[in-house]
């Protein structure tokens, strides 16, 4: 089972090691990163390869709205980090449960990824072409 440690980040702590951030507040709570940002939970790994998998594992949660059930808040929602300390836990336990299962879903969710950002480029590509080709028009 990966060792990891859930914590507040604080904005003027820098972490060594291996670390992600998951968003505390606001409606994209849950969502993780590999850089740290205000409002979120900072999970330490001993290892990479551990930072790379719970990554993909908060990835999917975040994706799927799952932490939207735990918010509270009237105007700004968050998530309390106790409730997302055990909500998290179970998680990782389930998922460790059927690992060889999880390890092909993530190298699904990779390949549509890259995918998904090669077509973005080629979109942004169009638009621009097609930018080029209207501009005549206005000289």
């Amino acid at each position: 089972m990966p060792n990891f440690i859930i914590k507040t980040h604080q904005k003027n702590i820098s972490y060594k090691g291996n670390q992600i951030f998951i968003l505390n507040k606001g409606r994209n709570s849950g969502r993780p990163q590999k850089e740290p940002f205000t409002n979120s939970f900072v999970i330490q790994f001993s290892s990479k390869e551990d930072a790379e998998m719970i990554y993909w594992l908060a990835y999917s949660l975040w994706q799927m709205k799952f932490w939207h059930q735990h918010l509270i808040g009237s105007v700004i929602p968050f998530i309390r980090i106790k409730c997302f300390q055990s909500e998290f836990d179970q998680k990782v336990t389930k998922m460790l449960n059927d690992f060889a299962q999880h390890q092909k879903d993530i190298e699904s969710i990779k390949a549509l990824e890259q995918q998904k950002e090669h077509l973005e480029k080629n979109l942004k590509l169009i638009l621009e072409l097609k930018k080029c080709i209207l501009s005549r028009y206005c000289q």
